[in-house]
């Protein structure tokens, strides 16, 4: 029986199946927040850490909602990226064990076009797509969206990121009818809310701390010092055994220069970046799901909303032009309740944004791989500790004495004190010296007897 926390609702009978075909024991709690205001023609604006299950969490309200023997678009889900887009429709496509009537119709870049025209004749309940491929097709009067019921805008905040607000922009000013709104968020950026202003009607803000199923990320700071992120990455592998390693680069000229290194050095890594042409980005997401690699070479476009079970290190190859991306590249890890690493190689130029990140509650520890086994280093993000010896201690107090009178002479003074306390600890160390001598000298003696 499946837990639905906080729930003061029954679900229906389809919507229970389509939970259990996922294999949930419980919603998460970002699912179980959104079940209670969704469905009521209510907006909504759902903040939640990756890996917390936000996809679900406008499913199975789309499931409560969904008429399948109608002939209308009701639900139209939106997503920056074509993997994502792919993503969700694997999702999706177990509602057609529910209601096999039901029609699911996938719009990203990659289709063929005239295919996608062809298609959407017979009119879709739920349509899935990036911004501008849905742009396109309701540009082209192929896609109608008069009755849709509900709008789903998923990582709104990398929708933002991308620029394609705009393309949603036009979709919604040309609706007849105002949908049920939900944006789904990791962060919530301050650019999004003239957007919120004009399209979410009062919209309910959900923001989920789900300490129950926090990754546990262990976050590891490896200074590349003198060598190349890519150089370094291929030192730290030596000294880790992962389940599925993800490897993140800046760029993709950067990714398939490690690529190519990490391959001349005998690795087999798998390369994934929006660079990539349709059909060979979509080949390492199934490569990738069935385990066939354990190590992956990717760009920031596979830091959200990828989800691939068994992810047990990130290694990112410095920091990414947007720092909280740092946080998304980290979350590919941890999920699930697992343990997961995450290594950042960094240089000194690095140093003041790792500090940010530290202050924005990640600790790092500081460690590197060196002759066969990992050994602590120096962590920028801690303050040095000055060690003062017991003669500098008393200098300092002899020279900045509290509530003293300054009397004539004071300086002189002060300055006797002081060459009399660096006396003390010469004679100190002299006599430390004759004694060590003195031992030495004893056991000369003894071997010579012996």
């Amino acid at each position: 029986m499946v837990k639905l926390w906080g729930m003061n609702k029954s679900l229906k009978a389809e919507t229970l199946k389509f939970i259990e075909l996922n294999n949930f024991d419980q919603l998460t709690a970002v699912q179980s927040e959104v079940l209670k205001y969704t469905c009521k023609n209510s907006d909504l604006i759902a903040l939640s850490k990756t890996g917390t299950g936000k996809t679900h969490a406008y499913l199975i309200p789309i499931m409560e909602m969904i008429n399948p023997k109608s002939d209308k678009t009701q639900v139209l889900i939106s997503l920056p990226t074509r993997e994502l887009a792919y993503q969700v429709n694997q999702n999706c496509l177990l509602m057609k064990e529910v209601y096999p009537d039901l029609r699911i119709q996938l719009l990203a870049g990659g289709t063929d076009k005239k295919r996608s025209l062809t298609k959407l004749e017979n009119v879709p309940h739920i349509v899935i797509g990036t911004p501008g491929r849905i742009k396109d097709l309701f540009d082209a009067n192929a896609l109608r969206v008069d009755f849709v019921q509900m709008f789903v805008i998923d990582e709104a905040d990398m929708t933002l990121e991308y620029g394609f607000l705009e393309d949603i922009d036009a979709v919604f000013s040309r609706m007849v009818k105002d949908p049920e709104v939900l944006c789904f968020s990791a962060t919530f950026p301050q650019e999004l809310n003239n957007f919120v202003k004009k399209y979410l009607n009062n919209p309910k803000i959900i923001k989920v701390e789900d300490k129950k199923r926090d990754p546990r990320i262990v976050h590891v700071l490896v200074n590349c010092k003198h060598k190349s992120y890519k150089e370094k990455a291929y030192d730290i592998l030596k000294g880790i055994n992962p389940y599925v390693c993800l490897i993140f680069a800046n760029s993709k000229d950067e990714a398939d220069e490690t690529y190519e290194y990490l391959t001349e050095k005998g690795i087999k890594a798998l390369l994934l970046h929006g660079g990539l042409d349709s059909r060979t980005r979509q080949k390492a997401i199934k490569d990738l799901q069935a385990k066939k690699y354990s190590y992956v070479v990717a760009s920031d476009v596979a830091s959200r909303g990828i989800d691939i079970d068994g992810i047990s290190h990130v290694i990112s190859m410095g920091l990414p032009k947007q720092l909280q991306f740092y946080t998304h590249r980290a979350g590919r890890t941890g999920r699930n309740e697992k343990n997961g690493t995450c290594y950042l190689l960094y240089k000194e130029e690095d140093i003041p944004s790792i500090k940010q990140l530290n202050k924005k509650g990640i600790n790092f520890i500081a460690k590197d791989y060196k002759k066969g086994k990992w050994v602590e280093t120096n962590n920028p993000t801690k303050k040095k500790e000055i060690k003062i010896d017991v003669e500098e201690k008393q200098i300092v107090k002899t020279l900045y004495r509290k509530n003293e009178k300054v009397k004539p002479n004071y300086k002189k003074k002060k300055n006797r004190e002081v060459e009399k306390i660096k006396r003390k600890k010469r004679r100190a160390f002299i006599q430390a010296k004759i004694k060590e001598e003195r031992i030495e000298r004893y056991k000369q003696k003894a071997k010579k007897a012996s």
